[in-house]
Parts: C-alpha cells; structure tokens; sequence
C-alpha cells in the first residue's frame, strides 16, 4: 500500500472553450470535475498502474463531499480523509481549444484549526503502519504550520517508510532539512530553494540541504535526477501539447511506483516522464493517455548526467 498526503485537497474543475479572450463572456464547451490536489491526482496514476493506494488529508463542506464520493467509486483508491470544519477548495482550469493553453485559477483552501492538525497528525501515525512508502505533496491551506512536512517526514523516517516530498517555498525548505528520501521540485521551485538558476548545481545543493535525491521536472526538456547512485536527464522524445495540469503529479506517481517496484533510476525516470507526458495528452488532470504510455516508454532518452557543477 503507497499513502499520499494532500493537505490542501480540491475539486479539479476544468472548462473547455474554442478561445479565450480577456475582458470577454465566453461560452464553455465542456465541463469536467475531479477530485484534485496534488496527492490525489497522484493516487489516482497509482491506481491506474495497479498499485494499492491510500488518501489522506484534509475534506470539508459541500465541495468536499463531493471529493469523497467521487473517491469512493476509483478502483484501487482507499479514502482515509481527516474531516474539517471549513470547505474543501476548488481549483479551475480554462483549456483555450484554440491554442492549447491552459490558464489555472487556484482557490486557497479552508483554514485548519489547531485541533484538526492535531486530529491528521494521530491519523497519519496510524496510516504509517501498513504503507510502502508515502508521498507528501502541494501547498498547506491556511492554519497549517508551515514546517508541517518537516514534522511528517521525520515520522515517516522514524517509521521506516521511504518518503517523497513535492511542494514549494518554506515549506519545502523545512522538509529537505527533515531528510526527506526524494523531493521533486520544479525548476523555479529549486530556483527558489537554492538560489541557483543553473539545474545541476541547485539540484546538487538540494540534496546537500538534506534530500537524499533530487528530481527536477525542467519543463519540455524533463527531468535531472541527482542520487547517490548517480545522476541522469531523462526527456520525451518530443514536445508534447495538451493540458498540462497534473504532469508534475503524474511524475511524481512514476518515480514512487519505481521505488516500490525497486527498479534501478533510469528505469523510474523512465516511467516518470512516460507518465508525465502521457497526462499531457489526457483531458483532464490525475489521468494519462494509456496507449501514448505504453508506446513513449520504449521512447524516452536516459542519459548519464557528467557535467561538472
């Protein structure tokens, strides 16, 4: 069983529309709704490679309920959500079916009391017991402290269970120092952390913060991936276009069924990137084009990384 953790989880709306324009009515071709946040986007991937998967994190209000039913009909998805107070937030996508663009609208989620924290972290403990590994992702809603992903990597490690940690500003420089097994920044989140705009020199000094590895998702030109075994780039053969909300997600679900799975790094790169553009070409987040998947794997470019920092 593999548990991911989303603190800040959402109701994934995405509207479809020939064009967007700013300052104008437009009128919607298609509406879809999904459970979202990053951990659930990456639960959902999981499931869809066979893997058993539990959620947690926080639900609440109409919207949150709404979350919770539609979990409860993903096969393989296990819901063990921590009840708030406060509503569940939503996050709205625009697709401008002209150019392919996808403009992101992200509300900021409830406010968490000091009692429910103290509810999710007891609940957390219990979860650690019967998983494989755990993944830690997004943003802290409101009333969170902000080294909360310091606090759950650390129970993680002390509980034997590798742990991945994907989110952003301090919260993320809290948990590298707790150690975490992986962390998957973007490049302007590393950028942020380190101070470095060079990939290979942040990523190193990432790690040198505390991560045991760092993957840095690069955009179009992949992944770099710094380990104690090594360091690779990892691209698609190709730019893809679509929708890219929830290839990052989708990355993060590939690199955590490789640890499980146990395959060597170029291999989970491999699968990452597969996924990841694969998503791209899907509708709607948490989901990935399972054909494409299947033939970019045979695809995707790992090379020995060898430049010198």
């Amino acid at each position: 069983m593999i548990l991911t953790v989303t603190l800040n989880t959402a109701l994934d709306i995405t509207y479809r529309l020939p064009g967007l324009r700013p300052h104008a009515s437009h009128r919607v071709t298609e509406v879809t709704e999904r459970p979202g946040g990053k951990g659930l986007n990456v639960a959902r991937v999981l499931a869809a490679l066979g893997h058993e998967v539990t959620v947690t994190g926080f639900t609440g209000g109409a919207t949150g309920r709404v979350v919770q039913e539609q979990l409860t009909a993903t096969a393989g998805v296990v819901d063990a959500l921590v009840p708030v107070t406060g509503a569940t937030r939503r996050t709205i996508a625009v697709v401008d079916q002209g150019t392919g663009d996808t403009t992101q609208l992200n509300e900021p989620g409830p406010t968490v009391t000091s009692a429910e924290w103290s509810a999710f972290q007891e609940a957390y403990e219990d979860l650690l017991g019967g998983v494989s590994a755990v993944a830690l992702c997004g943003s802290l809603p409101p009333g969170v402290p902000v080294g909360a992903y310091a606090g759950l990597v650390r129970s993680a490690r002390a509980a034997g269970v590798p742990v991945l940690l994907d989110t952003s500003g301090e919260p993320l420089r809290r948990g590298v120092a707790a150690r975490p097994d992986i962390v998957k920044p973007n490049a302007e989140e590393l950028a942020e952390l380190t101070g470095s705009h060079e990939p290979l020199r942040a990523t190193q000094d990432a790690r040198r913060r505390g991560a045991r590895a760092v993957v840095a998702s690069l955009g179009a030109q992949g992944l770099l991936a710094v380990a104690p075994e090594g360091r690779w780039r990892a691209a698609p053969p190709a730019r893809v276009h679509g929708n890219p909300t929830g290839a990052g997600d989708s990355a993060v679900a590939g690199l955590l069924s490789g640890l499980v799975d146990q395959l060597p790094w170029p291999d989970r790169l491999t699968r990452a990137i597969a996924l990841s553009a694969a998503t791209v070409l899907a509708p709607v987040a948490g989901e990935f084009d399972r054909g494409a998947y299947e033939e970019l794997l045979g695809r995707v470019a790992v090379t020995v990384e060898v430049t010198a920092a």
